[in-house]
């Protein structure tokens, strides 16, 4: 196991990743017009499935990567390159927000729930790649169950963010979000420069 600075430093790049602060007015979007009960549905629908998500990634995402080939050094090259990519959006602003479908029967909050809601914007390519890279770091059965109790309790921050999110939104304001979704894309960047650089070490162990 690891100790409690690398598991806080796992999660807090999580919830960096996942930034559900951030994407509060997408969210505010796929859901205008929705009674608080569906809204609860859709919240509730997307926290599962994006907890589904990360840990079907935490138990076999390795064991992918054996089974074509490729290097946990050169996934973590990758992985820091594809979070890089995504605090510049992150930093610049650059999230498109889709438009609404209508979502007033049950079949559609479930769908708009699991994408895009909890996959690509939440758990996305970035989140996965890494969920897998820190699934490398430690070993044995309780590295694996505090991995999986911090996906637990950040699919509880995101079911807690749709219950919040009107709330939220209403005295953030958009300025509010704009500023702490750079925020988390700044800290992002700083977590990508170290998997690459720790991606680069190992692919050339002269660099070390």
């Amino acid at each position: 196991m690891l100790d409690f600075t690398e598991y806080s430093k796992i999660f807090l790049s999580l919830f960096a990743i996942l930034d559900p602060i951030g994407i509060i007015p997408i969210i505010i979007a796929f859901t205008i017009g929705l009674t608080p009960k569906k809204r609860a549905r859709v919240g509730r629908l997307a926290s599962l499935s994006v907890i589904g998500i990360l840990l079907t990634a935490l138990l076999i995402g390795e064991l992918m990567l054996e089974f074509f080939g490729i290097s946990i050094h050169s996934f973590r090259v990758a992985g820091g390159i594809l979070l890089l990519l995504m605090s510049i959006t992150m930093l610049f602003g650059n999230r498109d927000t889709p438009t609404p479908d209508d979502t007033g029967d049950g079949e559609a909050t479930s769908s708009v729930a699991i994408v895009p809601l909890s996959t690509p914007l939440l758990a996305g390519p970035g989140a996965i790649s890494t969920v897998i890279l820190d699934a490398h770091k430690g070993h044995g059965v309780g590295h694996y169950i505090v991995m999986s109790l911090e996906i637990a309790l950040l699919g509880l921050l995101v079911w807690l963010t749709f219950l919040v999110a009107p709330w939220v939104s209403e005295r953030l304001g958009r300025i509010g979000s704009d500023i702490f979704s750079r925020l988390m894309g700044l800290i992002l960047a700083a977590i990508a420069v170290e998997f690459i650089a720790g991606g680069l070490r190992g692919l050339f162990p002269a660099l070390g």
